[in-house]
């Protein structure tokens, strides 16, 4: 693999594919610290700058693991934190998004990443109660104060976009994109590179399952949150099972896997675009890393778009109640 090339979100430098911390203390069974950590070493070993978590994965933990890993090495990182959901783990989805909880969310979580300042902040779903003005002033405010270098938004619409762009400059927008997930092409896209707005897409591998490494849900983790989404679920899976199929006979005739294909695809999508695998192992790690020099043509995209076009995947990318907080 050769050196990982840098992108910009906005105006902040980050490695061209980042990190996805969520799964190492959250949503897909039991995790190792001690492997995670040094899965966190060797990405920053290899190059990725761009780490991102979360105040609500794991309950804080993984802010707290992340903090442990950059210890020692923070100039080397581009730490992204997220806040908004407010309720525990297993409780009803509260979303809070008012200028006092902004402030005390961002302070617990510098207090666990064990740093002084967070350098990609998001809020990580739009709290509908509250104007998007009072959130992201409330962020500036954060950024006034040194506390928070660069503002984002995850899972906004459009014209949520523009609102909270008005305020104060967002530099990226992290929402699920992927073969298997579009929706923000048509509208949301467009707005964000009129703007001057960084794509950080979460989930580009279908969590995993563009991979080819799951036909079935019988060997995941009890607690693994796949278990509960549409599109791993009987009769669904077996039809997106026909495209990953497709996409491992086009991505053998380039000697590479199904993942980094779907991965150098997102990739092709602008230079403006900064994906985030997740990932335990270092194995994956190195692989994922692998599709930044996987190189396509225009007649390697449109093969592969029709191989996953948007209109086939079978089922949506959440429950029916977890959708209410995209898009808004």
């Amino acid at each position: 693999m050769t050196e990982v090339p840098t992108r910009y979100l906005g105006e902040l430098a980050v490695s061209a594919q980042g990190l996805g911390c969520m799964g190492m203390s959250h949503g897909y069974g039991d995790s190792d610290d001690a492997q995670s950590i040094a899965t966190l070493h060797h990405a920053l070993d290899l190059g990725v700058t761009l780490l991102d978590t979360a105040d609500f994965y794991g309950a804080g933990h993984n802010e707290e693991l992340i903090g442990r890993a950059v210890a020692g090495r923070r100039d080397e990182v581009v730490l992204a934190t997220k806040f908004g959901f407010a309720n525990r783990l297993g409780e009803p989805t509260l979303i809070r998004g008012d200028a006092a909880y902004v402030r005390q969310a961002c302070e617990a979580s510098l207090r666990r990443l064990g740093v002084d300042h967070i350098d990609l902040y998001y809020q990580h779903r739009v709290d509908p109660r509250v104007p998007i003005e009072e959130t992201v002033g409330a962020m500036a405010e954060l950024v006034r104060a040194g506390k928070v270098r660069y503002l984002g938004l995850s899972e906004a619409a459009a014209g949520t976009i523009r609102r909270a762009h008005a305020v104060h400059p967002i530099s990226a927008l992290q929402s699920e994109w992927s073969l298997w997930t579009r929706d923000l092409e048509a509208q949301t896209l467009p707005v964000c590179r009129e703007l001057g707005i960084g794509l950080v897409p979460f989930s580009p591998l279908g969590r995993g399952f563009l991979t080819g490494r799951y036909s079935s849900v019988d060997g995941l983790a009890e607690s693994d949150v796949r278990r509960g989404q549409p599109r791993f679920a009987d009769g669904n899976l077996e039809r997106n099972l026909a495209i990953v199929a497709k996409l491992e006979e086009l991505a053998a005739a380039r000697s590479v896997t199904a993942g980094q294909l779907a991965l150098a695809w997102l990739q092709h999508r602008g230079d403006d675009v900064v994906p985030i695998p997740g990932t335990r192992r270092q194995r994956y790690l190195e692989e994922n890393l692998a599709a930044l020099d996987l190189r396509l043509s225009a007649a390697d995209i449109a093969a592969i778009e029709a191989a996953a076009p948007p209109g086939h995947i079978a089922g949506s990318r959440y429950d029916a109640t977890s959708l209410t907080f995209v898009d808004r």
